[in-house]
């Protein structure tokens, strides 16, 4: 069973299945959290969905790459949890299912290539109560030390 935060799903709503994949990146006491300004503000922690046919870590990869300009290594699974939400860029009820990793940033290539999109480096103890849900939170604060 798939621990799930927020809150529950609606009997009247039909969810769509959305895997992802998101990590927990830190450099030192630091974390690298990525800014999306629309369609609602918020700190997340880069990653996102996984395409049809595209391999978990793979996409892991992509959205690190497209959301902070970052390459990672060595990401080590964490855990999995689910949450039923309103995803208004897509238009849809999803339920996601978010697989957490912890990996290393490795080099930055650039600007992030996602529009809306922007890293941002900040202590772990001030990015965790400001990542926008709790799942993210309850993952991100099992990887400071």
């Amino acid at each position: 069973m798939i621990r799930r935060f927020g809150h529950p799903p609606k009997a009247e709503i039909q969810y769509t299945l959305r895997p992802g994949a998101y990590a927990v990146l830190m450099r030192g006491n630091d974390m690298l959290v990525t800014h999306q300004s629309e369609p609602e503000p918020e700190f997340q922690l880069p990653g996102g969905g996984i395409d049809p046919g595209e391999a978990p870590v793979g996409a892991l990869h992509r959205e690190v790459y497209e959301e902070t300009g970052y390459t990672i290594t060595k990401p080590t699974r964490l855990g999995t949890y689910r949450r039923f939400v309103f995803m208004p860029e897509y238009d849809m009820w999803a339920e996601k299912i978010c697989s957490i990793y912890l990996a290393r940033p490795a080099h930055r290539i650039g600007p992030p290539t996602e529009p809306m999109h922007e890293a941002c480096w900040m202590p772990a103890d001030i990015a965790i109560p400001m990542l926008a849900n709790a799942g993210d939170q309850h993952f991100a604060s099992h990887c400071v030390y």
